[in-house]
């Protein structure tokens, strides 16, 4: 099973992130700590990631699936993953999908997790205000201020991607405004129904891949082809004489007035004797 949550902070995407990994054996894939892993690892994306990074630049798109790439085809990764913070943009998805593609892989779902941004602002408020009351530290990106700014970078930057997957019918969206456990029931509906596609949907995405066009299941009852007859000379149109027939006429009419002028000719011969 592979995943995407999508949703802006506060939304509780690592929390469901968390329950999916604890029951379908998934792995939460997160950008940040892939990277950190393959700098760590000195693999040569990581000794790039790393320059990149010491330079204080941000990240190129391509080293970023990279890295998500050489993640994925670990032996861990096999049964499943969810991908957080990645993708963040539309360019980052076309790019995601080119690398799956090429892994002749595909994403099952995007989980886009719907919540109101005033009420997220609230949460903030009352979560941080908890902390402090019992004694634990705030850190310094945990506060209204710092949310206001991550949620105007989303809607500008990642909200986009909604539309993207909604084009691509992966896109599945839940009322992330409700309790935990019912955004988990939610969540767990939608993949169990997404894993009930009908055999003829799987066929013809096997089909499209191989650039061939499947076998129709249903057939419609055949027409019975017309019998062949011969040539059927034309009629004649009404208040008209076919031609041989008028012909045929003259030719009586000829023979019935030829005796009669013979007979004629004899009586004027009779006459004049």
């Amino acid at each position: 099973m592979r995943l995407i949550l999508l949703g802006p902070p506060g939304a509780g995407k690592g929390t469901q992130a968390q329950r999916l990994v604890a029951k379908h054996g998934l792995v939460q894939l997160s950008t940040g700590d892939m990277l950190r892993a393959a700098v760590k690892a000195g693999t040569p994306i990581g000794l790039r990631a790393g320059e990149i990074m010491a330079r204080g630049e941000l990240v190129p798109d391509d080293v970023v699936v990279a890295i998500v790439a050489d993640r994925i085809a670990q032996p861990d990764a096999h049964n499943g993953f969810i991908l957080d913070g990645f993708p963040r943009t539309v360019p980052q998805a076309h790019a995601l999908d080119r690398m799956l593609k090429e892994k002749g892989l595909d994403l099952d779902a995007v989980i886009e997790l719907k919540v109101d941004e005033s009420i997220l602002l609230e949460r903030i408020e009352k979560r941080i205000a908890e902390m402090k009351a019992r004694g634990e530290t705030v850190r310094d990106d945990d506060n209204a201020d710092a949310l206001h700014r991550r949620l105007l970078a989303y809607r500008g930057l990642t909200a986009p991607l909604t539309a993207y997957y909604q084009l691509q019918s992966t896109l599945r969206s839940v009322d992330g405004m409700a309790s935990i456990a019912e955004v988990a029931s939610a969540i767990d509906r939608m993949l169990t129904a997404g894993n009930r596609k009908p055999a003829a949907r799987k066929l013809a995405k096997v089909a499209a891949r191989a650039n061939v066009v499947p076998a129709v299941t249903t057939t419609a009852k055949a027409k019975p082809a017309p019998a062949k007859t011969g040539k059927t000379k034309p009629t004649a149109r009404a208040g008209k004489t076919p031609k041989n027939k008028a012909k045929s006429a003259v030719r009586t009419t000829a023979r019935t007035k030829a005796p009669a002028r013979k007979n004629r000719r004899q009586q004027r011969l009779t006459k004049r004797r």
